[in-house]
């Protein structure tokens, strides 16, 4: 539930926004940010169990991000924050979904 719970969250913050908006806008930078650490941890927790359940998605690549958000923040590369909102969160969010639904897994 964490990883579906922070994707939605960066969803909500960034709805609506270009990129350009979010440029400017230190505070959805950082609530995005530190709900993509989130997603990071969970999936470190999760260990193997989220690449065998969900195949699709770059968990390496999500485990990883959490290193550069905690370590390496001052090397981040927002336009990959951005890319990762725009075009990775939504899928891995229905997917989670899915999975949730076919494996009898309420959302609380």
């Amino acid at each position: 539930m964490d990883i579906l719970d922070n994707a939605r969250s960066v969803l909500a913050y960034t709805e609506g926004m270009t990129y350009a908006q979010y440029l400017t806008n230190p505070l959805v930078r950082d609530g995005s940010e530190r709900c993509l650490a989130r997603i990071s941890e969970a999936a470190v927790k999760l260990g193997s169990f989220a690449p065998d359940l969900l195949p699709n998605h770059d968990w390496t690549g999500i485990r990883g991000i959490g290193n550069l958000l905690r370590h390496d923040y001052d090397k981040l590369n927002i336009d990959k924050i951005w890319q990762i909102i725009e075009f990775k969160l939504q899928p891995l969010i229905i997917d989670i979904e899915v999975a949730m639904r076919a494996n009898g897994i309420p959302e609380e």
